[in-house]
């Protein structure tokens, strides 16, 4: 049993960058459903498909890569709220990632969003990682 699933998440994406997997397979909730599509939103990923199995759903993940140099588009991924410390965060609070080039991922009572999404609806939360 996975005590982290979002830490889960995020090492799988990690790991199937630097290993320049071209598709990368995840057990799928709510929550990294909607993680991906901040992800596909933000530019960081080619594509995602939700697909349903027998035992559980599984989102699969296309990683985007630089025509040139060949590298991830995805620089790095950091978890910042974990299970054993919670990082919340008000909406002035907000970090800016990389002066801006980078997105917070944040879990509000709207729902999840980016940090700066958060900031322009005016709600705080859960800063759940850093996408650079």
């Amino acid at each position: 049993m996975n005590t982290d699933p979002i830490a889960d998440f995020l090492t799988r994406v990690r790991n199937a960058a630097a290993a320049n997997h071209r598709v990368v397979e995840i057990p799928a909730s709510n929550l990294k459903k909607e993680m991906t599509k901040i992800l596909f939103d933000q530019g960081y990923i080619l594509s995602y498909k939700f697909e349903a199995g027998k035992a559980q759903d599984t989102i699969k993940i296309a990683l985007k890569y630089d025509r040139t140099t060949k590298e991830s588009v995805i620089r790095d991924l950091q978890r910042i709220s974990k299970p054993g410390l919670r990082k919340y965060t008000s909406s002035s609070d907000i970090p800016r990632i990389l002066n801006g080039l980078g997105i917070a991922i944040v879990s509000t009572s709207k729902g999840v969003m980016t940090g700066k999404q958060a900031q322009q609806h005016n709600v705080g939360g859960e800063v759940l990682c850093y996408v650079y």
